[in-house]
């Protein structure tokens, strides 16, 4: 039997100012680090599906994931581990963000400054994904390892 093959959606939650919603993981991946909120996708679930699910148990956020726009995706092999990451961009919920699960604080920030302590992915991929949002950059990325 082959190591399963992870199938990820992640939500950038975009606000009218252009600053984007990341949550400090906690947890088993990424933990300390700031990330969008996002996971695995059940089986029983859409990839946008589970990129509202994951945003509601880590930030606390309903969102429609009928409204999501698909930007890109990336797939992945790193130290063994393969996967496609999938990028969704949310301008509409409801709530107010807040650390729920697997998050330990929220945080609205501007998608080109990152902190330090951001996922080391996390900044190539959101100027990758936002470029694409705006009709540039490429709707898929590869890192094989």
């Amino acid at each position: 039997m082959s190591d399963p093959f992870h199938l990820v959606s992640w939500l950038i939650v975009r606000r009218p100012d252009g600053f984007v919603l990341l949550g400090r993981r906690t947890g088993r991946y990424g933990t300390g680090l700031w990330g969008l909120p996002g996971g695995h996708a059940e089986d029983t679930e859409t990839l946008a599906q589970a990129a509202a699910r994951e945003t509601l148990e880590e930030v606390g956020l309903s969102v429609d994931a009928e409204s999501f726009a698909l930007l890109g995706m990336s797939r992945y092999v790193d130290a063994g581990v393969r996967g496609a990451d999938f990028f969704f961009l949310a301008t509409r919920w409801q709530g107010e963000a807040q650390a729920v699960s697997e998050c330990s604080e929220v945080g609205w920030f501007d998608p080109f400054l990152l902190p330090p302590d951001a996922l080391p992915w996390l900044a190539g991929t959101l100027e990758r994904q936002l470029k694409r949002e705006s009709g540039g950059g490429e709707w898929l990325s590869e890192t094989l390892g």
